[in-house]
Parts: C-alpha cells; sequence; structure tokens
C-alpha cells in the first residue's frame, strides 16, 4: 500500500471519528441540561414537603404532649412507689446479710483470741504463703523466722518473732478461704524458734454473702439515684414547649402559642435530617446533602455538614423554603440544603447513558488504532517479503550461476578428456544442488510449520550426542574464520522427546548465527545442565550483538537485522523463526539475551524425559 494511501486512510477515519465524538459531546451536554432542571424541580418539590410535614408534625407533637400530661404524672407516681418499695426491700435484706455476716466475723474473732491468748507470737499467714512452703515438706526448708526485742508502751522488752521465705519461689495460689497461723516453738534457752505448728480457723468472712452484699447495695443506690431524678415530671416538658393548660387550646390559638417560641426550639434537626432523606428517597435521589437553617434575619442557626468543606461555595446551588408559612405574620425562618457532589450525582444518574456512549468509544477508537497497527504491520510485512524474496533471489542465484558455469566447462572438450576436472565439475554440480535443496526445503518446512501440517516424531533423543554431533560438523567452518568451540555438557540426564532432525536444525541454526554474525576471534562456548525436570542447553558468543530494538524481534518471521545495502550476512530471515516454532511444538522454549558488540546468548530449555 502507497503512503498517500495510507495517510487518506488515517485522515478519513480521524475525522470520522472527530465527527463522532463531537456528536456524542452535544447529547451528553444536553442530556446533562434536562437531567439538572429535573433534579431541580425534584428537591424544590422535596423540602417543600418536608416543611408542610415539621408543621403539621409541631401541632401534632404538641396536642400529644396535652393530653398524655395526665397518663405520665399517673406513672410517674406508680413508678414512685414501686422505687420506694424495692428500696425497702434491698435495704432490709442487705441489713439480713450484714447480720449474717457478723456472726461469721464474730465466730472467727473469738476463735483467733483464743489462739493469740494461748500464744502471743503467732503470725498469721496468707494462703498461698501455706500452699507454697509450709504444705510442701521441701520447701520449709527456706522458711525463715526472726526475732527482734522491742519495747513495749510499760517500758518491758519483748520479743518478737517475724516469718519470710529466704527463696522466693512462684507462689500457688489458696485452695480455700481458711485463716492460718504459724505458731513458733521457742527455745527459752538460747530464745530462738526451734519447731512450729500451723493452726487453721475459719474464714473471717462469707465471700458470697459479701458478694451479695456488694451487688444489693450497688443496686440500692441505682435506685436512689434514680428516684432523686423523678421530680422531673411532665409539666417541666409543657413549659419548655412554651403552650398553655389544654383547656384553652383551639386551632387558632395553637398556632399563636406556637409562633411565640424560638425557632430553634421548634426544630429537630435530625428529624428534619431525616424527613429529607425520605422525600428525596421517594424522587430517587439518595446522595449526600448538607442542610443549613436561617432565621428571618439570615442568623445561621444550625448547619449540618454530611460532606466535606465546599471548594467553591459561590458556584453551588442552593435550594431553600420557608419554615412553618401557617404562622401569623411572617414565616420565622427559611430552609435551605445543597449538593457539594450535585455534578457527580447527575453523572450517576446518567450513567446508563454515559457507559454506553463511552464503550461505543473505547470500541471505535480501539477499532481505529487496531486498523492502524494492522496497517503498519501489513507494510513492515510486505517490505520484510520483498526484503526476503530479494535474499532468496541473491541466494539461489549463486548456486544456479556455478552451476551453469560448470555445465559449460563440461561441453569443452579438453574438459571432457580430463576426467579428473570433469570428476570435480560434477561434484561442484551436486554441491550446488544440495545447498539449493537446502535452501528450497528450509522454505517449505517454514510454510508447514504455519499451515500446521509439518510432522514431528516422537523419540528419544539425546540432547548431549546431538549438540556434539552438530558442533563437530561445523567444526571445519569454524576453523576457516580462526575461531573455536568451548563445550561442556554437564547434564547428566539429556534424554528427550521430539524429533531428532528438527532438533539438529535447531542447533545447526542457532550455530550457523553465531558464525555469521562473528566479528573475528570467534569463541562458542556451548554448555548444558539439568535445572529441575528440564535440561537447559546454552550457546553463547562473543559477537556483534544486538540492540534491545532488535532482540523483540529475530524470532519474527523474514526479520533481519538492517545492514543497508551490504549483504555480507546471507539467509532469509527464517531460521530463528523456525527454531521457535518447532521448540514450541517440541514443549520447549529459547530465551535471549544480547548486548551490542558484547555477544549473545541463547538457552534452549527442553522437558527430560520422565
Amino acid at each position: 500500500m502507497k503512503k498517500n494511501s495510507i495517510v487518506l486512510i488515517i485522515g478519513l477515519m480521524s475525522l470520522a471519528l472527530i465527527g463522532v465524538l463531537a456528536m456524542q459531546f452535544y447529547f451528553l451536554r444536553d442530556s446533562y441540561r434536562q437531567k439538572s432542571q429535573l433534579f431541580d424541580e425534584s428537591v424544590n418539590a422535596a423540602i417543600t414537603a418536608v416543611a408542610g410535614k415539621l408543621e403539621r408534625r409541631e401541632v401534632v407533637d404538641f396536642a400529644k404532649v396535652q393530653q398524655e400530661r395526665n397518663i405520665e404524672k399517673s406513672k410517674q407516681e406508680q413508678a414512685k412507689q414501686r422505687l420506694l418499695a424495692e428500696q425497702l426491700e434491698i435495704q432490709y435484706r442487705i441489713e439480713e446479710l450484714k447480720n449474717k455476716q457478723h456472726v461469721v466475723f464474730s465466730n472467727f474473732k473469738e476463735q483467733e483470741d483464743q489462739l493469740r491468748a494461748l500464744y502471743p507470737n503467732v503470725i498469721e499467714i496468707k494462703n498461698s504463703f501455706y500452699e507454697t512452703y509450709i504444705k510442701r515438706p521441701e520447701y520449709q526448708k527456706f522458711i525463715k523466722f526472726s526475732v527482734s526485742n522491742e519495747l513495749t508502751d510499760d517500758n518491758l522488752v519483748q520479743a518478737f518473732i517475724m516469718l519470710n521465705a529466704s527463696k522466693v519461689d512462684d507462689q500457688i495460689s489458696g485452695k480455700d478461704d481458711s485463716t492460718r497461723f504459724v505458731i513458733p516453738l521457742m527455745d527459752p534457752l538460747v530464745n530462738q524458734q526451734t519447731k512450729f505448728r500451723v493452726a487453721t480457723l475459719p474464714p473471717r468472712e462469707n465471700t458470697k454473702l459479701a458478694k451479695t452484699i456488694s451487688d444489693l447495695e450497688k443496686r440500692l443506690d441505682i435506685l436512689n439515684r434514680k428516684n432523686a431524678w423523678s421530680g422531673f415530671n411532665v409539666y417541666d416538658s409543657v413549659a419548655m414547649l412554651g403552650g398553655k393548660k389544654a383547656d384553652y387550646i383551639e386551632d387558632v390559638a395553637i398556632g399563636m402559642e406556637l409562633a411565640k417560641r424560638p425557632l430553634k426550639d421548634r426544630l429537630n434537626v435530625i428529624i428534619v435530617q431525616e424527613l429529607i432523606k425520605e422525600e428525596l428517597a421517594q424522587r430517587d435521589i439518595k446522595a449526600p446533602f448538607n442542610i443549613e437553617i436561617w432565621s428571618t434575619n439570615n442568623i445561621l442557626l444550625n448547619n449540618i455538614l454530611n460532606e466535606a468543606a465546599l471548594n467553591n461555595p459561590t458556584n453551588t446551588t442552593k435550594y431553600s423554603t420557608a419554615l412553618f408559612k401557617g404562622d401569623i405574620g411572617a414565616a420565622p425562618g427559611k430552609l435551605t440544603i445543597y449538593f457539594p457532589n450535585k455534578k457527580a450525582i447527575i453523572a450517576d444518574n446518567m450513567g446508563y447513558l454515559l457507559l454506553p456512549m463511552l464503550a461505543l468509544l473505547f470500541l471505535l477508537v480501539g477499532c481505529f488504532a487496531y486498523t492502524l497497527i494492522i496497517i503498519f504491520r501489513q507494510k513492515k510485512v510486505s517490505e520484510m517479503k520483498t526484503d526476503f524474496i530479494n535474499n532468496m533471489t541473491h541466494e539461489f542465484k549463486t548456486p544456479v550461476a556455478t552451476i551453469m558455469i560448470a555445465s559449460e566447462s563440461l561441453k569443452d572438450p579438453d574438459i571432457n578428456a580430463d576426467h579428473k576436472r570433469v570428476q570435480k565439475l560434477a561434484n561442484i554440480i551436486y554441491d550446488e544442488n544440495v545447498r539449493l535443496g537446502n535452501h528450497i526445503e528450509r522454505v517449505l518446512d517454514l510454510a508447514r510449520l504455519e499451515k500446521e501440517t509439518l510432522k514431528l516424531d516422537q523419540v528419544e533423543v539425546s540432547i548431549n550426542d546431538l549438540v556434539s554431533a552438530v558442533t563437530d560438523s561445523m567444526q571445519l567452518r569454524m576453523q576457516n574464520i580462526g575461531g573455536k568451540f568451548s563445550i561442556d555438557l554437564a547434564a547428566t540426564k539429556d534424554i528427550v522427546i521430539g524429533d531428532e532432525l528438527h532438533f539438529s536444525n535447531v542447533f545447526y541454526n542457532l550455530l550457523d548465527n553465531a558464525i555469521k554474525y562473528s566479528k573475528g576471534d570467534l569463541h562458542v562456548n556451548i554448555n548444558s545442565k539439568n535445572v529441575g525436570d528440564t535440561i537447559v542447553v546454552t550457546i553463547a558468543d562473543n559477537g556483534i550483538g544486538m540492540s534491545r530494538d532488535h532482540l523483540q524481534k529475530i524470532f519474527d518471521q523474514f526479520y533481519r537485522i538492517p545492514t543497508g545495502n551490504v549483504h555480507n550476512v546471507k539467509g532469509f530471515g527464517l531460521g530463528l523463526s523456525y527454531v521457535q516454532d518447532i521448540l514450541r511444538r517440541l514443549n520447549g522454549k529459547i530465551t535471549v539475551k544480547s548486548e551490542k558488540d558484547k555477544g549473545t546468548t541463547f538457552e534452549v530449555i527442553l522437558p527430560i524425559k520422565k
């Protein structure tokens, strides 16, 4: 395709795409305006309905308070009586339990006094100390008694015995709530403790009784506070609301009395918010909004923010309505709401239009881009095929010309008489025919690969032996250019399943490329190793290498690294494409790393036979 034709196609497609975009923009803008107008009408209708409901709710609530006053008073009196009865019952129960607790303590105290009278040096211990050191004989050696002499109030010297443990150990919790004492037995001659006994007395108090008494006292405290609050009755509520006696409330009087109260006291902002949400939801508007309640003097009484502060409040549409329009005189205030994200709300409502249009737009842009890619790709393929035909012609002309010269030489009678020269010319003709046939076979193999008609054998192949054979066959060619192979086939498992002929062609192509693209003093390293369940064959050379741009294209059909008008490297650009297709069909893969003027490394990865 000519360049002018491509430019014309791109221009026409761009013009058509711009036209579609313009039409969609106009349609969306008109739809947005209509949706915005409908949105404004719905919001205004919603807040007008809310204002009416607030006014009706105020009258109904006021009437209910008056009607329920006596019922509430009666309930409060009954509640007071119940509270008082419950308080008395709890108080009696507490006293009863305390008496029982006192009996327990008196019993303990009596036994304790008897014990201390018999043994003045008795020492009270904790139950955990008893369980840790005294109850376990092996730990009794850590118990230490110390005696100190102190003056009493009568100026008499009295010995006091103290008890502790010389080794700190993990404490064992007490098993019961008994009270235990250690009674040291003293040697009067040396005034030292020699032995000790343990006395166990009943507990000082009943823990269950103590817990019950504590719970009852807490309950009593709660009831006392609750009874103190009961002094606030319904009369206070009526007084706060500003109403008068129910006998004087009539339709006109209600309006007059209610209008006397401040606007702020006549509104419950939470109810206002819920009513607005309800009205907006009935009109399919479920977006967050902000509320403002203004007095007659334009004083902001309430500001309920559901969203962050506006970036540009002056450009925000506000919706307002008068509050309590039924009052005698002017309305005492107004209700205002606005939506910080109004544009986003309308855009969401247009989602059923916007999404298909965007999908269609992306489809058109995608088709446009895909068409351009295909056009440029086909143009590039066409250029590559032209280059391929030129290279193929050049490759075919050489053996054909050689065969023609050799054939013409055979016509010479002098040459026919020389058997050796005839034999040499015949060998030349044969070799060139073989070379020509190999070229044709490579092109046909690639065609078979494309058509999926190439049949591959599935036999056991020793990769190490195959690589060695291919390397040996190319050894003479390598020596002719002054290069050398370094071979290290270290893989211990090298048997794979595949086609031996095509495997040999794979490695022949890779080594052939290394020789073709050498730059003098060529050195090719060939290694094999096992990685997991695979064998990896690495072919690394120190040739001319290639840039990253070329690295991404070398496996494309007909692609050859550009060399300008210099055709010093022969080939069709089919070798690496063939290599990749063969390895893919045999469950293998190939990777390449290269750096300009430093060389190229290919890795062939094949699954080994299990």
